[in-house]
């Protein structure tokens, strides 16, 4: 096109790069990129640690003696009926960081610049997920020392142990895509860590991490049991090994099955997320 003898021409946006192949390469790039920018920031990770550790200290010896667990009050046998708990409030809570970091990558113009080169579309939300869940195993490592220390065991061999941690893992991953829908869906990164936190408290404490379910209310009870947090800290509980003696069993089906249940619950909150995630991505960007 001319205007007063000045040629323009117009810049193309680079098309999305299609395929399965191509779009876990981009995912990967992105995760390393984000890994990269973690390792840089290694007060992130420090502060990541020290929640966790806090919980399993002040639970241990706080409450460990007052709670009865399985008729018994000793204080041995609920430090390791609580560190499943421990375990799941930790990969779940990360999900406030991935939502925050989302929103900082919004705020930035990050996101724009990513959208700029050809890459597949859902390859910026699922390489930061993917680095958000390698730095929740970094954590989960540490923070299994740390209760190793204070006198959790496992009980059922390293292999059923490790599937216990694995499902711990997917939990986290899955609701990091909460977090990714929040992080897309609010303004700053302010507003997403605390949209990331308002809803896991509820969903944390009701459920069967800290306390039996069994000494609910009815209603309350009903939703631990239904619980996906709830599903996989029995699925852990029962992979380590750490279901006290006489500690009964609820008759849900989730309950009575929690592997099966946890790994349900999971995939379909993935599916389910990640749709939405991406779909508000390509919104937000468009």
């Amino acid at each position: 096109m001319s205007t007063g003898g000045r040629t323009l021409t117009r810049t193309a946006v680079p098309k999305a790069r299609g395929g399965a192949v191509q779009s876990v390469r981009d995912s990967l790039v992105v995760a390393q990129r984000n890994l990269i920018r973690m390792a840089r920031i290694p007060e992130v990770v420090i502060f990541g640690l020290v929640q966790p550790i806090m919980f399993v200290v002040l639970f241990s010896y706080v409450f460990g003696g007052s709670i009865a667990v399985g008729g018994s009050t000793d204080p041995a046998a609920y430090r390791e009926f609580l560190m499943a708990g421990i375990f799941a409030q930790t990969v779940t809570f990360a999900t406030a960081g991935a939502g925050a970091g989302i929103a900082d990558d919004m705020h930035k113009g990050l996101i724009d610049r990513f959208r700029s080169l050809p890459m597949a579309r859902g390859a910026v939300l699922t390489g930061r997920t993917l680095a958000d869940l390698v730095q929740t195993a970094l954590t989960l490592v540490v923070l299994a020392i740390v209760a190793v220390i204070v006198g959790w065991r496992i009980h059922n061999g390293i292999g059923q142990a490790l599937a216990g941690f694995a499902l711990l893992l997917l939990l986290g991953y899955a609701f990091s895509w909460i977090g990714a829908l929040i992080g897309l869906s609010v303004r700053t990164p302010e507003a997403a860590t605390s949209g990331g936190l308002i809803w896991l408290f509820p969903l944390t404490f009701i459920s069967n991490a800290f306390v039996p379910a069994d000494n609910m209310p009815t209603v309350l009870r009903h939703i631990a049991e239904w619980n996906p947090f709830s599903a996989t800290v029995q699925a852990a509980r029962q992979l380590f090994g750490n279901l006290p003696a006489g500690y009964p069993v609820p008759a849900a089906w989730p309950m009575q099955h929690p592997v099966w249940a946890s790994l349900l619950w999971s995939v379909l909150i993935i599916a389910v997320f990640r749709t939405l995630s991406v779909r508000k991505y390509r919104s937000a960007t468009g």
